[in-house]
Order: C-alpha cells, then sequence, then structure tokens
C-alpha cells in the first residue's frame, strides 16, 4: 500500500529505534587526537589544512615580524590581489556599480578597462533570462517552502534545456557560468513569488528584469510590487554582493566546489552542490541566525541602551540560558580572521547610512553596543586562540532587513552574490588540475567474522 502523503514526513517510533542504534557507532574523540586528525580540515588554531593553491583570492588575518612570528593584524580580503576595500572605494567614487566589474574580476584575473566593462554588462544583460515557460512550468508547479532548494531545483532542470550542458570545455564553462550569473537573480526572487503566493496567499506580480540595470537594481526591480527603489538602497545590495562575491577557496561551499568539480561533472550539478553547503546554517545561512537573535534582545532587554541589562542578557546567552541556547552569539566570530573582518568593517559605515535613511538610529546603535559588549564577553568566557570580532553576517542581516527583503532571500541573495566566486575556482580547478580530489579517512573499526543469519 503507497504512503499517505499526510504521513510522508512523519517519524515514527519503529524510525526512533533505528536512529538510536546510529548513535551506537559515535567515534572516540580520543581517536581523533591519537591519529593527529586535523577535525573540520583546521588546526587547534583554527588554521586551515592547505589542500590546493589559488590566485582568486586571499584571507589576510596575520602578518609575520622580522623574527618570523606571526601576530594578529585587522583583517585584509583581496581579489586578484586588489585589496577589496580599495575595489568599493574605486567604483563608489566614480558613481558606479561595482559587482559586474567584480565578478570579471574574479573569473578572467584583470580589471576591465571601460570598453571591456560595457562589452561584460552587454553580455549579462543578454543572458538575464530564463526558457521560455519555465516560471510556469518549473518555478510555479509545487512551490518549495526555502527558496534554497527551489535554487537547486531549477539550477538542475536549466541543465535539460543546454544542448552542451556535459561539456567541460573552457568556453562553454564560461558561457555556462556567466548564464548562471545572470539568471541567479530571476530564479531566487521568481522562487519566493511563487512561495509567497501558494503559502502566504500573497499577490502573484511577476516583472521582467532590465537588461540595462545592475544586477543590484534588477534584485530590488523585480522583487518589489511597483519595481521602485532609492539610489541608496541599490548601492549599498551591490556592495553587499561585492562583499560576498569570494571569499578564498578554503569556505565550505567553495571547497566544496573544488572537490565535485574535480569529479569531472556537469556546472549545474557543481553549483547545486554548492549551493547544498550554502544553505547550512554554519555557513550561508549564518545571518538568519543574527535577525532571529537580534529579534529576541529586542523583545527581552527593556532598555536598549543599558548597558547592564544589554551585557547581562548576553552573558545569559552565552551560558545557554536565553534565545536558542546554544551558547552562541551569533555574528562574532570567523574560523579566520581574529582582530576584525574587513568586510563587517566596510559595511558598517554604510548600514548606518542606510539606518538613518530608514531612521533606524536607534536599531544601529544597539547592533553596535552589542557588538562591543560581546566581544569583551567571550574573551573573558571562552578558550579563544584568537581576537574575537563582528563578521560579516552581523551586519548583512541587518541590512536585508532595512532593505525590506523577506527572510526567506537572505541566503539566496549569498549564493547570487558567491556564484561569482564559485565559478572562478571551477575554472580554476578545471584548468590547474588533472585529479580527483581524494582525502584519506582511516577506519577504526573492528573487523568481525560473519554469522549467518539463523545463528544471530
Amino acid at each position: 500500500m503507497a504512503l499517505d502523503v499526510k504521513d510522508f514526513s512523519v517519524v515514527t517510533q519503529k524510525i526512533e529505534e533505528l536512529a538510536a542504534r546510529c548513535k551506537d557507532n559515535k567515534i572516540n574523540d580520543a581517536l581523533y587526537d591519537k591519529y593527529e586528525v586535523k577535525r573540520g580540515l583546521r588546526d587547534l588554531n583554527g588554521k586551515g589544512v592547505l589542500t590546493g593553491l589559488t590566485e582568486i583570492s586571499e584571507v589576510k588575518a596575520s602578518e609575520t615580524d622580522e623574527n618570523g612570528v606571526s601576530h594578529p593584524c585587522d583583517g585584509k580580503l583581496y581579489y586578484r590581489g586588489y585589496d577589496v576595500e580599495d575595489i568599493i572605494a574605486g567604483f563608489n567614487a566614480d558613481g558606479r556599480f561595482g559587482f559586474e566589474e567584480t565578478t570579471y574580476l574574479l573569473l578572467f584575473g584583470k580589471m576591465p578597462d571601460k570598453q571591456e566593462l560595457e562589452d561584460f554588462n552587454a553580455i549579462l544583460g543578454e543572458y538575464r533570462c530564463i526558457p521560455p515557460n519555465f516560471v510556469r512550468d518549473i518555478i510555479m508547479k509545487k512551490p518549495s517552502r526555502d527558496i534554497m532548494n527551489a535554487l537547486a531545483r531549477s539550477v538542475l532542470m536549466l541543465y535539460s534545456y543546454d544542448t552542451k550542458a556535459d561539456d567541460i570545455s573552457l568556453p562553454n564553462v564560461v558561457r555556462q557560468s556567466l548564464q548562471l550569473i545572470s539568471e541567479f537573480p530571476l530564479l531566487a526572487v521568481y522562487s519566493y513569488c511563487a512561495y509567497k503566493h501558494s503559502y502566504k496567499g500573497g499577490s502573484l506580480i511577476i516583472h521582467e528584469p532590465d537588461p540595462k540595470m545592475s544586477t543590484a537594481e534588477n534584485i530590488l526591480h523585480l522583487l518589489r510590487e511597483d519595481g521602485k527603489f532609492t539610489a541608496l538602497e541599490a548601492q549599498i545590495l551591490d556592495i553587499a554582493l561585492v562583499l560576498h562575491a569570494e571569499h578564498g577557496g578554503g569556505n565550505n561551499s567553495t571547497f566544496t566546489t573544488h572537490v565535485v568539480t574535480s569529479s569531472g561533472t556537469d556546472t549545474y550539478s557543481a553549483v547545486v552542490s554548492s549551493l547544498a553547503s550554502l544553505k547550512g546554517p554554519k555557513h550561508g545561512g549564518a545571518n538568519l541566525k543574527v535577525v532571529d537573535m537580534f529579534e529576541d534582545i529586542k523583545t527581552n532587554v527593556k532598555n536598549w541602551d543599558d548597558e547592564e541589562e544589554l551585557t547581562a542578557y548576553l552573558d545569559a546567552m552565552l551560558h545557554k540560558e536565553v534565545f536558542d541556547k546554544t551558547g552562541l552569539i551569533y555574528g562574532m566570530g570567523h574560523a579566520v580572521y581574529s582582530l576584525s573582518d574587513p568586510r563587517a568593517r566596510v559595511f558598517k559605515g554604510f548600514v548606518e547610512k542606510l539606518s538613518v535613511e530608514k531612521h533606524h538610529e536607534q536599531e544601529f546603535r544597539l547592533m553596535c553596543n552589542v557588538e562591543r559588549i560581546a566581544a569583551d564577553l567571550i574573551a573573558k568566557e571562552r578558550k579563544v586562540y584568537k581576537g574575537v570580532s563582528a563578521n560579516v553576517d552581523f551586519y548583512s542581516g541587518y541590512v536585508y532587513n532595512l532593505l525590506g527583503l523577506p527572510k526567506e532571500l537572505y541566503t539566496p541573495i549569498f549564493a547570487i552574490a558567491r556564484i561569482s566566486g564559485w565559478s572562478a575556482h571551477r575554472i580554476e580547478e578545471l584548468i590547474n588540475c588533472g585529479k580527483i580530489i581524494r582525502p584519506a579517512y582511516k577506519n577504526v573499526g573492528e573487523h568481525n567474522s560473519y554469522v549467518p543469519l539463523n545463528e544471530r
């Protein structure tokens, strides 16, 4: 008999019992030390195990003095050797949007001149469309409650429309990459519109993209019913895309790109693998936790400007007494950066401008206080081998909230940005490596003699 659809997701008592048996197979933590396993591919100090080489970006968190001793420093992020802070300052000084220029830099290893940038924007504009009836046949039929899953499904379906889907020659992969970079905003926003209509009873309004608009402008244009936005809103969203476009080869989703690409698989499968990684709350989903945390703080702290009250509540959060009781203050700390995350540093100034435009100055002040107090509390309470500072997720969720973006799109917007970096790394892997990535896992289980079924 077929399983009734309403029972499809039920965890039965029998399943609970089977799950309990899985726990009997937990590996003794002491064995990881015995065999010198770098859990999470990181050493005790949080430094990643070297697994590859890249020219795409550099994440700098320390400096070496004349004696060869390494010291923490203010974080720096370089795209193809260019300081990301200089890149942002450059296009802002010209009053331009920078995400497309940044994408060109990441993919091709050089800054475009004026004509190259115009030609590149024209290509992206031309590709900013999806196949006929795709919205009706793929996106609108059985919308997903999670937009990241909807985005992944749409990318896999695009494989069916590509007559050269499995061709991993360089020109074809570049073509596929540019198409996906251009299509991601449409796939994400249209998936959200379908979700809102189906699950929340919202009106269904589908805007056509404007090929002359930037990626940031198109996101706001597609999402808002009237298609309108301010210049500052588009500017800050553009900066958010630039800051999230790339962050080294070792972050989980980008490393996934390298691993999957090394198998020789197609572009669509590689991108979906990276999307699956980014969806995780420990990675791309972290900014959602920051927003939820601040909603909790605003509800339970009566006076946001009372540092004593705020400190007491954050201390309780750290001791697993309030909020989600994990002991985490979300948005604080980073796997690599110590003294500061350059992305958070850049973001903070623009966030303040937006908070003024939106009349949310008190909220911004609360964020600054939480950032400062939380860093002190964590440093005192936890065994930290490096400094603690706010990371980019600390501010990005707040920015998206000020922009009126729905929570369901926070992580997809991260994906819209990061596919530029994934594409660059996929191309780099195809050019430089011929071996499938194959690390080792040591078996620590015992050998057993087979016992016939009737004797067990």
